[in-house]
């Protein structure tokens, strides 16, 4: 091994210089990029910062929707009445779903746009309308089983606040 170095000491000398330079070359503190653009911001015109989103601040609100009226039945033996008064109180009685465990104001929101506006309305739902729900609530997909939506809402629909607070924690 040692002849090999004596044979051969020039070429690895030469070998250890290159390495070096190219390490120096990639390695080198003081090379830097540097960014050249001609691009120009509203702030490089002089305009003051709020101006900058003035777009968006300034656009009018989304369009809330509107709840679409429960169409009733005539007067079918007098039940046509009925119905359309428990429509009536069914729209006029809106819960705070932010009360059910894993339901929180963007959730509720969601909700509220799909015409889930009440305890009773999940309280009553079938694995079908479960399925159908939990397709269109896009990253909260899953909670309602995971979280017992129908469960929680049973009892609060209920008023059972003391059975709640039992299985679920305090409401």
């Amino acid at each position: 091994m040692s002849e090999l170095l004596a044979e051969n000491w020039i070429l690895l000398a030469i070998a250890l210089i290159i390495g070096l330079v190219v390490a120096w070359y990639l390695f080198r503190s003081n090379r830097r990029t540097r960014v050249t653009g001609t691009r120009t911001d509203v702030l490089d015109e002089g305009a003051e910062r709020a101006q900058r989103n003035s777009a968006l601040v300034d656009s009018p609100p989304a369009a809330a929707r509107e709840p679409e009226p429960v169409v009733t039945p005539g007067a079918v033996g007098g039940a046509g009445a009925a119905v359309s008064a428990a429509a009536d109180a069914s729209q006029a009685k809106d819960d705070d779903l932010t009360r059910i465990k894993g339901v929180g104001p963007k959730l509720a929101a969601s909700l509220q746009d799909l015409g889930v506006t009440s305890f009773s309305q999940i309280a009553s739902w079938d694995e079908a309308e479960i399925d159908r729900i939990d397709a269109r609530l896009g990253r909260f997909q899953g909670r309602i089983r995971r979280d017992d939506w129908t469960g929680q809402a049973r009892l609060l629909a209920e008023g059972d606040t003391d059975g709640f607070a039992r299985k679920y924690g305090r409401a």
